[in-house]
């Protein structure tokens, strides 16, 4: 079986697990292992997920990816695609700003990433079919094309994909694993039929606060390994008897779970690459002393030590009231919560991009900043719901613009990426692709390619062993390649 290949003929749902005699899915003994290991072990670990870094395949160079996920959506018309001719039912109260690139402009609320637009290459013309944040996420993120929103995703996302293919090559020396997320987005997205055992290892919380830390990681003692290495020999041994009825690559998963694990909790060098303390005074302030500058100087720090897939969500009180990009006039009064919002976010993503060019990553790591999709070109108002940063009292009509799958935009940096690029263009009020139209296959397909994956011709099995292409409806953005 193949993914479908139209929204209007979904296909089938992915089989059920299959089920253990005693009545317990694979899954679920899975979870039951790693919870008992966590339980043997410290707190925290249950986050390690991907196995440690691996080199890549013979002959290639150690490519990566940061992609920074904007959830809910960036109206494309107050920011990357500006429309300052239409009507005041459409047109924002920003100002259009010139850039480095010629002819290029962007609105106010951007100054620093105008000025280095001739560092990455803008893409005007995404689109995809689903109106919802569940069904836009999992388009976006995983390549389904069905448009209705579900509980959890059938494929498994590009993150887990390139997790699990990166792993069949072999591990390395670096103890780091491959794929982390700095308060990644999970909501809507996983690992589908691939299993737990690629999920990101996942850094939570605020590390712009004095009292971040990521817990236990590089902290165990001679002694604590000794009996860690002791407790690990006896759950698999009592696992080993499993073996002949349930699935050898879960156990194997597991396995490889455990071995991070152990890894992370008593190898120094990781928590080096977590700490932000060694940084510069300097560079930390250039990214912005908050949650999203703090973050994304981390995604920086963990390609630079050798993660492959770093995912960071810029979300939470720098949002505004309901702590995302979703702004509807019920949640944000849209124009005061894109000014909020939009020093931090222009600030920290600047730094990113001058940084991968200044510390030579800039053909080894691929920068991605987008959301599911943009926002209604047409300025809807509404009531508020409530009072807080960015929206009026509860009643109060005020602005705001709804989903729009239909066109947006997002921004291409590194990767060996030609900057200065504008590719693509929407009509003149930003409602529809009018050039160059590219789809959430097309962007899986980039980004697979980036990390030298042959996205057309790559299949896995799925839980009922039957080989699914990671994505079978889309093809790379030339205008994308190094």
């Amino acid at each position: 079986m193949t993914r479908p290949r139209s929204p209007h003929c979904p296909g089938p749902f992915a089989a059920a697990p299959a089920r253990h005699p005693a009545g317990s899915s694979r899954r679920e003994v899975l979870r039951v292992g790693l919870a008992g290991f966590g339980s043997l072990t410290l707190p925290g670990l249950l986050r390690a997920r991907a196995e440690a870094p691996a080199a890549g395949a013979a002959g290639r160079e150690p490519t990566a990816v940061i992609m920074v996920w904007l959830p809910g959506g960036l109206s494309h018309i107050d920011s990357y695609d500006p429309k300052p001719d239409i009507t005041s039912e459409y047109r924002g109260p920003f100002r259009t700003i010139p850039t480095a690139v010629p002819g290029l402009t962007f609105t106010e609320l951007l100054p620093r990433q105008a000025r280095i637009a001739d560092r990455f290459a803008l893409l005007r013309s995404m689109q995809q079919t689903a109106g919802g944040h569940p069904a836009g996420s999992m388009q976006m993120l995983s390549g389904d094309p069905d448009t209705r929103d579900k509980p959890k995703p059938r494929y498994p996302d590009w993150m887990t994909v390139a997790n699990y293919l990166r792993a069949k090559e072999g591990p390395r020396a670096n103890p780091l694993p491959r794929y982390i997320g700095v308060n990644p987005p999970l909501e809507y997205n996983g690992p589908a039929y691939l299993g737990d055992a690629y999920q990101p290892f996942v850094v939570s919380g605020d590390p712009s606060q004095p009292s971040f830390s990521v817990p236990h990681v590089g902290t165990a003692s001679g002694r604590d390994g000794a009996r860690l290495d002791r407790r690990v020999a006896l759950r698999r041994q009592f696992d080993s008897l499993g073996r002949a009825i349930e699935r050898q690559a879960d156990f194997q998963a597991l396995d490889h779970f455990e071995t991070q694990a152990m890894t992370l909790l008593t190898d120094p060098h990781t928590r080096d690459a977590f700490d932000l303390s060694r940084e510069d005074e300097r560079t930390r302030d250039r990214y912005g002393r908050n949650a999203w500058g703090q973050q994304l100087l981390m995604c920086r720090r963990l390609v630079e030590a050798g993660v492959d897939v770093v995912t960071t969500q810029l979300s939470g009180p720098l949002c505004g009231r309901v702590g995302n990009w979703d702004d509807h006039a019920v949640n944000h009064h849209i124009f005061d919560a894109l000014r909020y919002r939009a020093d931090a976010y222009d600030m920290a993503v600047t730094a990113l991009i001058e940084e991968i060019f200044e510390r030579g990553l800039d053909r080894r790591v691929l920068v991605v900043v987008t959301g599911e999709f943009g926002r209604t070109p047409r300025i809807e108002y509404s009531p508020s719901t409530g009072e807080g940063a960015a929206s009026a009292p509860a009643g109060t009509k005020q602005p705001g613009r709804d989903h729009w799958p239909r066109a947006y935009s997002n921004i291409w940096a590194g990767g060996g990426i030609r900057g200065g690029q504008v590719i693509g263009a929407t009509d003149r009020r930003g409602e529809d692709v009018t050039e160059r139209r590219c789809t959430a296959g097309d962007f899986l397909a980039t980004v697979y390619r980036h990390l030298g994956i042959d996205a057309p011709n790559v299949t896995i099995d799925d839980l009922n062993g039957r080989p699914t292409p990671v994505v079978d409806h889309g093809r790379a953005i030339a205008e994308l390649s190094a």
